[in-house]
Formats: structure tokens, C-alpha cells, sequence
């Protein structure tokens, strides 16, 4: 079958991809070959500060990213993916923020002019992996390269915080566009009110018992509703969910073992990939087993309406004006 799209994009994998996600980049770029979809690493990109950079000092916060911009707008195209839901944010953050603010603009470029680089704000579409999938190749394109539907498999989609606010379409607190994702993919979606709360983020190296709180409660909620992987699109997520269940476990007396994996990983598994290709295997707590339900169908019991879980934190109603 012939590849839908042949799309270049300039590729910002950013630092975790190189290490502790690796699994997320290998399995990125499978699929992206499987789609047609082109991702040229932009070079000699730098670390985009994470987030605690900004509040901080926020000049080198801005101009350490806008260093990256400059270097991807030299290459010829305008769209630059991201797969890390921090470094997206940082770099549609500065973006924006440069367009928006006159005097912000002038001093990164001077802090630029150094280095001999410029970067004119919206010369580049900033976005996330997910949504480059998602809105260029479509979901009819993508349900036609699934060869080994997940069908058996129950997930609960994890977004996190970060790419659903402030600059997504979708709705900031229960976003469905990896729901349909997974769906099309043949999985089972799990209703999963905790879907975009915060993770705790590097929470876990300043105050163990607020994380470790956080992540309880995400893993709670997806075990309640009877998930067997959680799926999702930030490596700090992954990281958090996956590295420090244990630790949870000990914290709180539970006994969670739901494993956490990238939504790229189950994409190369629906398109027929091997498990080995797509980094499957790097994960702590082992996805094998929740992997071999998949095509195990059982019957579905009927889907009850969406409730608030009690554990989740008080959110305020935002009117629209």
C-alpha cells in the first residue's frame, strides 16, 4: 500500500528523545514511514529550558528557545513537529509571545544577533506530533494501514496538561482527538475523567508526597475503569506514570501494574510493526501481557455516562463570553 502523505516537516525531538524516550522516537519514526510522513531533525537544536526555566529568567528562557526556531526556519518549510508535549508548548509559547510583545521580540533577537541568528515570529507552524498525524494524514487514512487491530485491548487516553492548554482546539479538559485515535486503531477506549490532569510534571524532584499524590490518583483512575495500558503523547507523563508506579505502590499501599506507552507505540502495532521495532520491552512496568489480550475479544458491557471521580481536583467553571 502506497504511503497517503509525503509531507517534510522540520523534527524537534528534544532531549528526552535521545535518552530516557528513545522508545517514543524509534516508534515516531516507524510510523511516520509508514505514512509517508518526512521529519527532518533540524541541527544543532539545544534543550528547551522544560518549564521551570521561565519562571526563573525569562529573557534566556525565551531566547534559548527562539535559538531552536531561528535554526528550523532556515530549512524550507514552515512546519515544525514536536513530539514532547514541554517543548512543544515552549516553542509555540515563544512563538506567540514573540508576536504578541514588541519589546520581547527585539531583545531575543539581540540575544540571537550574537550567535548570528533571527527569527521573525510566525514564520514557522508550531505543533505536536499528535496533531500532525492527526490532521494531515486523517483517520481514514490511518484505519486503512491497520493490519492487527487492537481489538481486545482496553486503553485509557492520557494527554496530560500541556498540549491541550492554552493553544489546542480541542476541549482543555476532556479532549476526545486520541480517543477517536485509538479507536480507529481497534482498541477500546475507556471512559478516563483524569485524562488531561497534570501528571505532577518534575514535581517528583522537589516534593515526592504532592507527585506522588498526582500520580495515584491517574493510575487509580484508569485501574477503576478497568484499563490495561495507558496511552500517552509526553515522554514526562510516560516517565512519571511508568518509573514511579512502584514507588506509589510502596507510598500508598496499592497494588497498581498498568503499564504506559507511547500512542506511536500502538500505532506501529496496529500497522503490523514488531513490538521490538517500536521500543516495546524499554518500558518498567512490562506491557506483554496487557499486549497479548489484543484480539482476545470480550463482550462489552454498555458504557455509563461520564462522572466526575472523586479524587479528581476542583476545577472552576469557566463561562464563555
Amino acid at each position: 500500500m502506497t504511503p497517503p502523505n509525503n509531507k517534510q516537516y522540520a523534527y524537534y525531538p528534544g532531549c528526552s528523545l535521545k535518552a530516557s524516550a528513545s522508545a517514543y522516537e524509534r516508534s515516531a519514526m516507524a510510523v511516520a514511514e509508514q505514512l509517508g510522513l518526512h521529519f527532518v531533525e533540524i541541527d544543532d537544536w539545544n534543550c528547551c529550558g522544560a518549564t521551570e526555566y521561565f519562571s526563573l529568567n525569562k529573557l534566556p528562557a525565551y531566547s534559548l528557545v527562539a535559538r531552536n526556531l531561528a535554526i528550523a526556519a532556515s530549512q524550507p518549510t514552515r512546519e515544525l513537529a514536536a513530539p514532547c508535549s514541554a517543548c512543544y508548548l515552549n516553542l509555540r509559547k515563544t512563538d506567540t509571545h514573540m508576536r504578541q510583545e514588541p519589546k520581547l521580540k527585539e531583545q531575543v533577537n539581540r540575544a540571537l544577533a550574537a550567535g548570528g541568528l533571527h527569527y521573525e515570529p510566525g514564520t514557522l507552524r508550531v505543533r505536536h506530533l499528535l496533531d500532525v498525524i492527526i490532521e494531515d494524514v486523517g483517520y481514514e487514512a490511518i484505519a486503512a494501514r491497520v493490519s492487527r487491530p487492537l481489538a481486545g485491548l482496553r486503553v485509557a487516553p492520557y494527554y496530560g496538561c500541556l498540549i491541550v492548554r492554552p493553544y489546542a482546539d480541542a476541549d482543555p479538559e476532556y479532549p476526545t482527538h486520541m480517543d477517536r485515535l485509538l479507536e480507529v486503531l481497534g482498541a477500546t477506549v475507556v471512559d478516563f475523567p483524569m485524562k488531561a490532569h497534570c501528571c505532577g510534571g518534575h514535581m517528583t524532584q522537589i516534593s515526592e508526597d504532592t507527585a506522588f499524590e498526582l500520580i495515584r490518583r491517574i493510575l487509580h483512575n484508569a485501574a477503576a475503569y478497568q484499563a490495561d495500558v495507558i496511552v500517552t503523547v509526553c515522554p514526562m507523563c510516560q516517565l512519571n506514570l511508568d518509573a514511579y508506579q512502584g514507588n506509589v505502590n510502596r507510598r500508598f499501599g496499592t497494588a497498581f501494574n498498568l503499564p504506559t506507552l507511547y500512542f506511536t507505540q500502538m500505532m506501529g502495532l496496529a500497522f503490523g510493526l514488531q513490538p521490538e521495532a517500536l521500543g516495546i520491552g524499554s518500558e518498567i512496568v512490562p506491557a506483554r501481557t496487557a499486549l497479548d489480550k489484543i484480539g482476545q475479544v470480550q463482550p462489552e458491557a454498555p458504557r455509563q455516562p461520564r462522572r466526575r471521580d472523586k479524587d479528581a481536583l476542583p476545577m472552576p467553571s469557566l463561562g464563555r463570553r
